[in-house]
């Protein structure tokens, strides 16, 4: 009789509840974790970055190197609109990751359908405004009088405005599918836009001759592709939590909080095209004197196009271990199980100064190859501005790992207000001074070893506040 009870299937009423994709979080090997959620972020950013690469090599090679410069003075605006994506898609995300480890289920969902609506509407006023007022805008992003790049950059922006929506859609909603415990869904969403933008790029540029127009429509065609796939998941039942529109109740305190939490990324992101733009107004300023030839300006932007490209593509993972890391350390956080959260944020610094170690490396030794991926038959000035410039401004890239990752914490401990400080340090606190004040003693080459002074500095001040952030982090729970 023994033997027969001791072989009977445990009863359902007796059973273990299943874990399902957001419990997890709390339960598996941290390791084990941040490679499942980080590898697929790791994996989209780089499809990401390798297609605005792909993108602008076309550009290079199928329209002119001025073209690249065109690109350049559209980025602020860009940046901004991805600005506001990230401050409702990340905000919400990581309002949802907490509330599941909390388990406030209706919360989370509420927060889903506050996302959905408040990209859309800022899209939705993006688009219009920037339609309206596209040549009184463009006439402050720091071309030249006469600059040829300004026509480029209206041809591509006129266009890239009508698919602001589904570029923040795509973007923002990405951030809560991961949240939720599905990162593969999210790494998906990238192939489609990459995959498809580095598709149709070739077929209107080179085939069509579409010019800039033609990359323009390749990258809202593809954003739109990825925004159907990414809500037609969080609309299915395979979702943890769904975007239901008939039930979304607005709530200006919901709205405060995911304001909150997405407004380190936000300011972040806004200051960035601050910097783009002024980056821009120095190469006006200073390019055609260090460059000695006419169009020195246009040729200094087209140069800085490649350079910030370049940077992209070395960072981009680094902002798919932090999105990868993220719903790790907030649903730990959430629960309270610290260790969890110290484990999982070493760890991701030590894959960050690996991965930023190795872009140093590649950069400093082989710069002219990769100007070259641009321009083959670039002019003797591009090619000769670029590379050096290119080594100087990633002198210190091994060390921008760590800050991106550490800025990140404070957000998931509740004190979003650090986190906007080190996040804006080297973006606008030290780079912009620098900026200004070493570009007039040294003209173009001081504005560009800007970059190394405030990556020293940021990385000295979050690592002494990171430091003691740690040491409070003890867990009255087994990890």
């Amino acid at each position: 009789m023994s033997n027969l009870q001791s072989n009977t299937p445990v009863s359902r009423e007796t059973a273990p509840p299943p874990i399902n994709a957001a419990d997890r979080l709390g339960t598996e090997p941290v390791g084990k974790l941040l490679a499942q959620f980080s590898v697929p972020a790791i994996t989209g950013m780089l499809v990401n970055a390798l297609y605005n690469v792909v993108d602008r090599i076309f550009v290079g090679r199928g329209v002119n190197e001025t073209a690249l410069g065109g690109l350049a003075l559209v980025m602020p605006l860009m940046t901004i609109t991805m600005a506001f994506s990230m401050l409702f898609g990340m905000g919400s995300a990581n309002m949802i990751s907490m509330r599941l480890g909390q388990q406030r289920r209706e919360e989370a969902e509420n927060a889903l359908n506050h996302c959905f609506w408040l990209l859309t509407v800022t899209g939705l006023v993006i688009m219009n405004t920037g339609l309206i007022l596209i040549d009184p805008i463009l006439s402050l992003l720091g071309a030249q009088k006469g600059s040829v790049a300004l026509d480029y950059a209206r041809s591509y922006y006129r266009i890239i405005l009508l698919g602001s929506v589904f570029g923040m859609l795509s973007f923002g909603f990405s951030h809560c599918t991961r949240a939720q415990g599905f990162p593969r869904i999210t790494m998906l969403s990238m192939f489609i836009a990459a995959g498809l933008n580095m598709l149709l790029d070739p077929l209107f540029i080179f085939l069509f001759h579409w010019g800039v127009e033609g990359a323009a429509w390749a990258t809202i065609i593809s954003q739109c592709a990825a925004t159907l796939w990414i809500l037609s998941f969080n609309i299915s039942k395979k979702a943890v939590i769904r975007l239901r529109l008939k039930t979304f109740k607005p709530a200006w305190r919901i709205i405060r909080e995911i304001l909150a939490f997405g407004s380190s990324q936000f300011l972040l992101q806004f200051v960035m095209s601050g910097v783009q733009l002024l980056y821009n107004l120095s190469m006006g300023w200073y390019g055609t004197a260090a460059l000695g030839v006419s169009n020195g300006g246009d040729i200094a932007l087209s140069g800085m196009n490649i350079v910030m490209s370049i940077s992209l593509f070395i960072l981009m993972p680094i902002f798919g271990i932090n999105q990868g890391l993220q719903p790790i350390l907030g649903y730990n956080y959430g629960a309270k199980r610290f260790n969890r959260v110290r484990s999982a944020y070493l760890r991701a610094i030590v894959t960050a100064t690996v991965i930023c170690t190795a872009g140093f490396l590649l950069v400093q030794l082989v710069p002219q190859g990769l100007v070259r991926l641009f321009t083959p038959a670039g002019s003797p000035e591009l090619l000769h501005f670029t590379p050096r410039a290119m080594r100087i401004a990633l002198l210190l890239l091994p060390l921008n790992g760590f800050q991106i990752v550490s800025a990140n914490v404070f957000v998931v401990t509740g004190r979003p207000k650090i986190s906007i400080l080190l996040s804006m340090l080297r973006q606008c606190i030290v780079l912009i001074p620098c900026m200004l004040l070493f570009g007039m003693f040294w003209g173009l080459s001081g504005v560009i070893a800007s970059a190394p002074v405030a990556d020293g500095f940021s990385f000295l001040l979050t690592g002494g506040l990171i430091y003691f952030e740690m040491r409070k982090l003890r867990s009255p729970r087994s990890s």
